[in-house]
């Protein structure tokens, strides 16, 4: 077990490793012990960021010409899907091609294999990111080197529960099928990484660039994609997920070389856009009342309306008293003022930007100046 540790809004937690980690100790294990012919108990490895890690060898079965084992997963503390499965590699004897490279390495069984251009690695090609893939074939040509081999070898990494627990995952959305992807830049898991997951919309952005698509649908969540579906017709695919990610993704999206972008969510989301909160999570800010609330005597709301607002605990609870005052259609037209204003702030002017929000109840609420020119474009290009 990883003795590393981090803290969390005061809670001390554990780190794990990553399933890059994992198939670099299987692949370095099983290359050690098809060399030696012996069996082995556990592999040291040195992660990307220098922690030296002494894994247990999991599953060892040893042929003449090859040899497969596995490493166990521990995320730590992060509630990651991954955690407590069983990356394998299996390393056999091959001739050198023409390539003269010394490690040839590929995905098996619940690794997934990518379909879609924009991802770091080329369609075709199994789903082992850039720096676990060096780190497989350095783990595997530090054991040919101990044990004077100078010909060339195959490693494949799989993990069977992949091809379920890859269902649970932005997989599917970015074009990865089959399975799940061998990860990790570090090396090392830390707990509750917010970066990992803006890491997997910067990569979700760059591939519906790749597929052509110039404006960009983004949903913070399940709320959003539903609505697209059920509402507009629009199919999930073609929406890009951004969770409480608001203003990174715009970040993202101008980063990307995007024409325009977007952003289509529900009342109890987006309403915190109107007090410039970026990160729509609890835990980073709420103000959904005090924002209606203002929204509301800014459009001649009285002062007993904007008090009862204050006092709800949801956004629906909210949008029924405006309704009742006859004052909804005003206050979103607010809304959207103060939405447009802080989109466009964030966004630099480097691309066109709009904004839908709705509710479940009474549907669309309020649109930007462009989001109506910005939809019509993309009902009219089907990237497939």
């Amino acid at each position: 077990m990883l003795e590393r540790y981090v803290y969390k809004n005061q809670k001390k937690m554990r780190c794990g490793y990553t399933t890059g980690t994992c198939a670099c100790a299987a692949a370095k294990a099983a290359a050690c012990m098809l060399l030696s012919g012996r069996r082995i108990e556990s592999v040291s490895v040195i992660t990307p960021m220098g922690v030296e890690l002494t894994l247990p060898v999991y599953e060892i079965t040893m042929e003449q010409d090859s040899v497969t084992c596995a490493i166990k997963k521990d995320s730590g503390d992060d509630p990651d899907v991954t955690n407590g499965i069983l990356i394998y590699a299996s390393v056999s004897y091959i001739e050198r091609d023409s390539t003269d490279k010394r490690v040839v390495t590929d995905g098996g069984t619940g690794v997934g294999r990518i379909t879609k251009k924009g991802l770091s690695r080329p369609v075709g090609e199994a789903a082992i990111n850039p720096v676990p893939l060096k780190m497989i074939e350095e783990g595997v040509s530090e054991a040919a080197e101990n044990y004077s081999y100078e010909g060339s070898l195959k490693v494949v990494i799989s993990a069977p529960q992949g091809v379920e627990i890859a269902k649970k995952t932005f997989n599917p959305n970015l074009g990865i099928t089959g399975g799940i992807s061998i990860l990790g830049t570090t090396g090392i898991v830390e707990p509750m990484s917010e970066q990992a997951l803006i890491d997997t919309i910067r990569t979700e952005i760059k591939m519906h660039i790749a597929e052509g698509e110039k404006v960009l649908l983004i949903a913070p969540g399940n709320y959003g994609q539903d609505f697209l579906l059920n509402t507009l017709g629009i199919e999930l695919k073609r929406s890009i997920k951004c969770s409480n990610y608001i203003g990174d993704t715009i970040d993202m999206v101008c980063d990307a070389g995007a024409e325009a972008m977007l952003l289509v969510g529900h009342i109890g989301k987006l309403v915190k856009l109107g007090a410039g909160i970026m990160n729509t999570h609890s835990k980073a800010a709420d103000g959904r009342m005090e924002v209606l609330a203002a929204c509301a005597i800014r459009a001649g709301a009285e002062a007993d309306t904007a008090r009862k607002i204050l006092d709800c605990v949801t956004t629906e609870a909210a949008l029924d008293i405006l309704k009742k005052s006859d004052m909804l259609e005003n206050t979103m037209k607010q809304l959207m003022i103060r939405i447009e204003d802080v989109l466009q702030r964030r966004s630099g002017g480097k691309i066109r930007i709009g904004a839908i929000v709705f509710s479940n109840e009474y549907g669309i609420l309020g649109k930007t100046k462009t989001a109506d020119m910005l939809l019509e474009d993309i009902m009219e290009n089907n990237y497939g």
